[in-house]
């Protein structure tokens, strides 16, 4: 019989399934050969598969996009520990994550998740021709940490913005963020990635690593509440703590299953 894994399908961010942003959780006993995980990531096409193995008291984590290994992302992590505290280490309040950004923990406040992470330190750089024709729009701003955050001047912007992807790949930064104040929320944002082979992630939460801060900075103000205006949207609870980003959401169940993974010849 062929060796399997269980595999879930969260939907992080969201009140309800079909809403927020879609992420895989494999939990791994030990870890797989890294083109094997890659090739995981590649089948689920999601903008990210979690992978866990048990370390000590906590887990390690890493997330893989169909296009790499990245640093750092929300929704996964969020998806990884629902996974956890609903199912394999049910009636945990909190878990323990070791990643490429450091120590990560994750509390379950109510209905939510909270996520510690830490912030993108953010520089201001010129607005370029290049940005706006990549966009389609004027940004009003351009900021820069592991992503481009680019600030429009209105929420209907963000919303109806259809960015030229061959073009935002040539920009500089992982990622791409569009964000502008909100009418029902502080701020309201889109994230694109196609250097990673996701035209656009449905909720970032590692983007909100970009996007609270400058918000929080630019309203004078630690807490806020963020709308990814994707078209699934997601809510993000967002507290801002000198150079860490508290984001907190909701999460829900998709699906629950195996993966068969190959054998070698002989070992059928």
């Amino acid at each position: 019989m062929k060796k399997s894994i269980p595999q879930y399908i969260v939907d992080a961010f969201a009140e309800r399934t079909f809403e927020g942003n879609p992420a895989a959780v494999c939990v791994l006993e030990e870890w797989l050969p890294e083109e094997l995980l890659l090739d995981i990531a590649r089948e689920n096409n999601l903008s990210e598969t979690a992978f866990l193995v048990r370390e000590g008291e906590g887990w390690r984590l890493r997330w893989m996009t169909p296009g790499g290994e990245i640093d750092l992302c929300g929704h996964a992590t969020l998806a990884a520990a629902f996974v956890l505290m609903s199912f394999e280490a049910p009636g945990r309040e909190a878990v323990a994550f070791q990643t490429l950004s450091g120590p990560l923990t994750v509390c379950r406040r109510g209905d939510r998740y909270e996520m510690d992470f830490p912030a993108y330190a953010l520089r201001q750089v010129p607005v370029t021709e290049e940005m706006a024709q990549a966009i389609g729009i004027q940004p009003l701003e351009a900021w820069m940490g592991r992503d481009l955050v680019c600030v429009l001047g209105e929420e209907a912007q963000v919303r109806q913005a259809r960015p030229d992807l061959e073009q935002v790949e040539a920009l500089e930064g992982l990622l791409l963020h569009l964000t502008a104040p909100g009418r029902d929320y502080a701020c309201v944002s889109r994230s694109f990635a196609p250097k990673l082979h996701v035209p656009e992630d449905p909720v970032c939460g590692s983007g909100h690593c970009h996007i609270a801060p400058l918000w929080a900075k630019k309203l004078g103000r630690r807490e806020l509440t963020a709308r990814q205006a994707s078209r699934r949207g997601g809510t993000l609870y967002c507290r801002v703590e000198d150079d860490r980003v508290c984001l907190a959401g909701k999460a829900a169940l998709f699906s629950r299953g195996e993966i068969f993974l190959p054998v070698d010849k002989g070992q059928e």
